[in-house]
């Protein structure tokens, strides 16, 4: 598994998972814990949830997969905008460790910017880091101008990523907030890397991807990995996808093939708003 550095040092799998839509269904729940751990045994051991997926049931689904296995995973969730007070913070995350049966988050993020000013979301940030609640914290869909904004205030410099949509049909964020990141040695987490299933269905993917023997989403995946300060964390239900997901390790791309991918999906010429889903 590859892995990439936060501003701390440590480092973290390169490409873990999403939960996104997971718990959704009830028929689906034993083959979605299966795939989790199947993640965690293939070295994927970055899991992605949220309170705000399924209003807390997939955090509950994630921390059933971590039963036995917690001190293998980096644990990632978020907190909503509406909970991003001082007190909102604490409280929001003690649900979710009750949720995700772990007595610690690893990486904790604001889900996107709300009406809350930043600094109080920071003070609690920084309250439950000292506590040993969360280990890390961080941002979401945070456009440039918002992380210019947070930076200026005391304890921002310890923000390790910001989480953002990234893939190859959207690249806007190369023009102008990675530049800034990558200055701050601040990674880059790209969240639906697939485009939500979009890529896998693209007529110049497909086609590039027969062309090369890999799938769509290994390519977009590859191309992901081949960044060395980019997390991609797809999401997946079933255990045969994920184990198609992996595989992208095993096809890096040359540097002809990563020209090819910019000639099909080339970067905005001009500064796009920051895009979420």
């Amino acid at each position: 598994m590859r892995s990439v550095s936060f501003p701390s040092g440590e480092r973290v799998p390169a490409l873990g998972i999403g939960t996104w839509q997971l718990a959704e269904k009830r028929a689906r729940r034993g083959e979605e814990i299966a795939t989790l751990r199947l993640a965690i045994e293939l070295g994927a051991s970055l899991i992605d949830t949220a309170e705000l997926y399924g209003e807390g049931t997939t955090e509950t689904l994630v921390g059933e997969a971590l039963a036995g296995h917690r001190e293998e995973v980096f644990l990632v969730s978020k907190v909503h905008p509406r909970n991003a007070s001082r007190q909102g913070v604490v409280a929001a995350c003690e649900r979710s460790l009750m949720r995700l049966r772990t007595d610690r988050i690893d990486l904790y993020l604001l889900h996107w910017r709300g009406e809350v000013p930043f600094a109080e979301t920071l003070e609690a940030f920084l309250a439950l880091q000292q506590q040993g609640k969360i280990r890390y914290f961080g941002v979401s869909n945070f456009d440039l101008g918002e992380m210019r904004q947070l930076w200026g205030l005391a304890g921002a410099h310890a923000v390790a990523t910001d989480q953002v949509l990234y893939n190859l049909l959207h690249r806007g964020a190369e023009r102008d907030l990675f530049p800034w990141l990558r200055e701050r040695h601040i990674p880059v987490m790209a969240y639906s890397p697939l485009d939500h299933g979009a890529l896998l269905g693209n007529a110049a993917l497909v086609g590039f991807a027969e062309h090369h023997g890999m799938s769509p989403a290994q390519v977009a995946l590859a191309w992901l990995l081949s960044h060395e300060d980019v997390i991609a964390i797809p999401k997946t239900t079933r255990r045969e996808r994920l184990q198609e997901d992996l595989a992208a390790l095993e096809h890096p791309l040359s540097s002809a093939q990563l020209r090819e991918l910019d000639q099909l999906f080339p970067t905005p010429t001009d500064a796009q708003p920051l895009e979420m889903i």
